[in-house]
């Protein structure tokens, strides 16, 4: 069996991850699968909609990667990765990763995680294609690195702290304006400290591997998307000259058959991808001090200012969860 080719989106939530997966999505050769983490519980055991608007369990491309994995125990399977996964052991992954070990330990759940992202490439891409899987959970992209016969890339993707704080504070459905089950809302200071582990944990993970590794901003996403959509293909050796933007900052969506996150991942039709900085003004004074406090030893590194910028520009506001698209275009934070 020929290797699977995986493109990890890993980092902290929040970060513009479902548009960056979305867009990837549509390249030739690559499969939008959204975070893959959560097939086995929200997928097959809550049976929340795929990409594509269906129910997972009516979807025919996930009903046959499903015909490969019968003898799996979704929910024990979900149950043991929640706990393999847990915070708590991030430093006992770190200390196993720096002694070349596998940083999560083996478990025989692994056999079917493998054969997982196995199914998902026979039956969605051709030979040498890729995966694009945003579970942005490091530990979780550790172990995934570690299965038998994945050949693993890591696409960092960071975002302004204050941004994505102010973001988890929205009231989201988990599945668009139908579903009565809200994304979490952790508080600012909770969503800081979480952005701080996790991108602290990607590069002390895969940073230094720059075949491997390739971290991006979001803000430089939406100033440039086409560029920057042409550095991540050429980043796991794929071609550029198919990329879905007719204009700048329009991308043209077609379905995916994403597992899991944010509900936007249910847009299509043409799409501006616009920065979203209704956080400028929207975040307090006492939380935006919060989150620069507790995120500032990454800040400057990722190139974010302390002070809280200016507002020049009038750009993408507050908008409800996407169900359907607009026309001609609608406006997208990832």
């Amino acid at each position: 069996m020929s290797r699977v080719r995986v493109l990890y989106l890993a980092g902290s939530g929040r970060s513009g991850s479902t548009l960056v997966t979305t867009v990837l999505g549509q390249l030739p050769g690559f499969f939008a699968a959204g975070e893959l983490r959560y097939l086995w519980r929200r997928g097959i055991l809550e049976n929340r909609p795929c990409g594509c608007g269906s129910p997972l369990a009516d979807c025919p491309l996930w009903a046959r990667v499903r015909a490969d994995l019968t003898d799996a125990d979704p929910a024990g399977i979900a149950a043991r990765l929640a706990e393999r996964l847990r915070l708590r052991r991030l430093p006992a992954l770190l200390r196993r990763q720096f002694r070349g070990r596998p940083p999560v330990p083996s478990h025989p759940d692994d056999n079917h995680l493998a054969r997982l992202y196995a199914s998902i490439a026979t039956h969605t891409l051709p030979q040498g294609g890729v995966i694009v899987d945003s579970s942005k959970l490091p530990p979780y992209g550790a172990l995934v690195g570690s299965l038998p016969d994945i050949d693993l890339y890591v696409l960092h993707v960071v975002r302004d702290p204050r941004a994505t704080a102010y973001s988890w504070r929205r009231r989201r459905r988990l599945d668009g304006r139908a579903d009565d089950q809200l994304m979490s809302r952790p508080p600012v200071g909770k969503a800081a400290l979480l952005w701080l582990v996790w991108n602290t944990a990607t590069g002390r993970l895969w940073g230094g591997r720059d075949d491997r590794y390739l971290r991006v901003r979001y803000e430089d996403f939406v100033v440039d998307p086409a560029g920057v959509t042409a550095r991540i293909a050429r980043f796991v050796g794929a071609d550029t000259d198919e990329l879905p933007f007719p204009t700048p900052h329009t991308a043209r969506l077609t379905p995916t058959h994403s597992v899991a996150g944010n509900p936007a991942r249910h847009r299509t039709g043409l799409v501006e991808v616009v920065a979203d900085t209704e956080w400028l003004t929207g975040l307090s004074t006492r939380a935006y001090a919060v989150v620069t406090g507790l995120t500032w030893p990454l800040l400057s590194r990722f190139g974010y200012r302390l002070r809280r910028p200016a507002v020049t520009t009038v750009a993408a506001t507050r908008r409800p969860d996407p169900v359907v698209p607009s026309s001609p275009a609608t406006r997208q934070e990832g």
